[in-house]
């Protein structure tokens, strides 16, 4: 598989864990994409403006991407803090309305701000990597982190608190959950990933505009998760891998993938209401795998 392609499913499994956190709070947050936009803005600002950022000729150092990944999180993570409080009021449509206004906002400030280069965008950012396949395994450490933390997270009071606000927000409270403590830490931690995954995607693509951050791009990575499930932090991660390389293997059926693509979002959900991924799928393969093994121990040796 091409380098570039598997480079843009694991940045579509980020973005994908993005949606995912605050939807184990039950919130529908269609905010990923606006604040991928901000990190990958603040990534080729400090790359393309800054010398000790921008390294020598077309390279930039490994500790200025990593840099700007930090920094790209932080600036993401203090809007949602900013304005996670009055919006995390609103709840189920409301919620994603006001979320996609947000982007929308985001999109309109990136194109008139007098330093994002309007609709042009910034090109020509430096790559810290010479091909494809360091960005590959840099992507994968990164994912890898990013799902064993969101495996730790459910093993975790946070984890729980989440988990119980989902199936009941107000049986969650009457418990003693602060539910708008734990919806905006949610919440600010989906902003701080989709930032840090908008940092690495600037320099990948070496050019960024206010166009990633669209709300086209807002049904994409929610597709993502419709499609994988939205119970375990394995379904989106799936989601996002197999929505992102899908177009390009279609690509030889020429228009016909459109077609196809659109089918496959539109009878996922119908044949899988909750998910390819589901706990009881997954207890099943579990089940499945363990009368394996136990075979295995049993067979009978050959006399």
């Amino acid at each position: 598989m091409d380098a570039a392609l598997l480079e843009q499913m694991l940045l579509g499994a980020l973005l994908a864990l993005s949606v995912y956190l605050p939807l184990r709070c039950g919130q529908l947050s269609l905010a990923t994409p606006g604040f991928y936009a901000v990190g990958g803005y603040v990534a080729a600002l400090l790359s393309t403006g800054v010398a000790a950022f921008a390294g020598s000729g077309a390279t930039s150092p490994l500790w200025a991407l990593l840099a700007e990944m930090v920094l790209g999180g932080i600036l993401a993570g203090l809007i949602a803090l900013a304005i996670g409080g009055p919006v995390l009021r609103l709840r189920g449509i409301y919620l994603a309305i006001a979320t996609i206004a947000l982007v929308e906002i985001l999109r309109v400030l990136n194109l008139n701000l007098p330093f994002t280069g309007g609709a042009m965008g910034i090109f020509g950012i430096p790559q810290p990597f010479a091909h494809p396949g360091g960005y590959v395994l840099f992507t994968l450490a990164l994912l890898a982190l990013a799902c064993w933390l969101c495996q730790r997270l459910e093993a975790l009071r946070l984890g729980r608190a989440m988990a119980a606000i989902r199936d009941d927000e107000l049986a969650a409270a009457s418990l003693g959950i602060d539910t708008p403590r734990t919806k905006l830490l949610a919440f600010v931690a989906s902003a701080v990933l989709a930032g840090v995954t908008g940092a690495l995607a600037a320099h990948f693509l070496n050019a960024w505009n206010a166009r990633v951050g669209s709300f086209d791009a807002s049904i994409t990575t929610l597709a993502f998760v419709v499609f994988g499930g939205s119970r375990f932090w394995l379904g989106p991660v799936l989601g996002g891998l197999a929505l992102t390389a899908l177009p390009e293997l279609l690509r030889p059926v020429g228009d016909l993938r459109l077609i196809l693509f659109g089918s496959v979002i539109l009878l996922g959900p119908l044949f899988f209401p909750q998910g390819l991924v589901t706990a009881e799928r997954l207890r099943g393969l579990g089940a499945l795998l363990g009368r394996g093994r136990h075979r295995g121990r049993q067979a009978p040796q050959a006399p």
